[in-house]
């Protein structure tokens, strides 16, 4: 008897582990949906559902930290100056990765808006953990819930942006080959690809740090080089 269950107490403790790797596989697939515990980040989730349950939002940037930077005081007047009068709402969170912007659109964040334009651009903190692949399969989910869930929205889709000194950083290479297969997703009318690599690089490939400070996140600048760029783009999709 005491063997029987030493037995069943060992099948269960297997058992128990086992299911708590696979939870953990599960929170850091890309297209697993999937919340962050913390404080700060569910404090920013909720701050992006109140302005959409203020509504009147017809174009929504959704992304992670350099989405979230647009509100930073070196890319406020950039973003008054090309999207204060466009009625535009900021979804971005730091740190986030695919699988996180997928919880969101799930729980709130385009709840009860109808945005003419989504511009997208997710990706880059994947890339130290996840293949181009795997990366491209969270980024396409995105856009197809995007696509579900406001079917009159038009999705902006743009290439992850680079990172790092040169063309030969590691992760600029998960990026660019995310890019590559990404760009299918252009269907010409509902889903737009753009990808601004290029604007932000010298002509060697290059990253100027007076463009990302830190060859990840934007200065002015930076910002300034990504609307412009966009900014065709984004009035032709918004009917402008």
């Amino acid at each position: 008897m005491i063997q029987r269950r030493l037995t069943f107490a060992v099948l269960a403790a297997i058992a128990a582990a086992s299911l708590n790797i696979a939870f953990a596989a599960d929170e850091f697939t890309t297209t697993t949906p999937i919340a962050k515990p913390d404080d700060w980040w569910q404090a920013r989730h909720q701050k992006i559902n109140d302005r959409a349950n203020q509504g009147d939002v017809d174009l929504i940037f959704i992304g992670d930290s350099i989405t979230q930077g647009w509100e930073s005081d070196a890319a406020q007047g950039v973003w008054q100056k090309f999207y204060g009068p466009r009625k535009a709402m900021n979804a971005g969170i730091g740190g986030d990765r695919t699988q996180h912007v997928l919880w969101r659109l799930d729980n709130g964040n385009i709840d009860g808006i109808r945005p003419k334009l989504a511009v997208v651009m997710i990706g880059t903190n994947n890339s130290g953990s996840d293949s181009p692949d795997d990366i491209a399969a969270g980024i396409t989910a995105i856009v197809q819930k995007l696509r579900t869930k406001l079917p009159s929205t038009k999705v902006l889709l743009l290439g992850i942006f680079p990172r790092g000194p040169d063309a030969n950083d590691a992760k600029r290479k998960v990026n660019v080959a995310t890019n590559e297969i990404i760009k299918s997703l252009d269907d010409g009318k509902s889903v737009v690809y753009l990808d601004i690599s290029e604007d932000f690089l010298s002509d060697d490939g290059k990253l100027a740090r007076e463009i990302m400070p830190d060859l990840l996140h934007l200065s002015k600048r930076g910002y300034e080089i990504w609307a412009e760029a966009i900014e065709p783009q984004v009035a032709k999709l918004l009917g402008e």
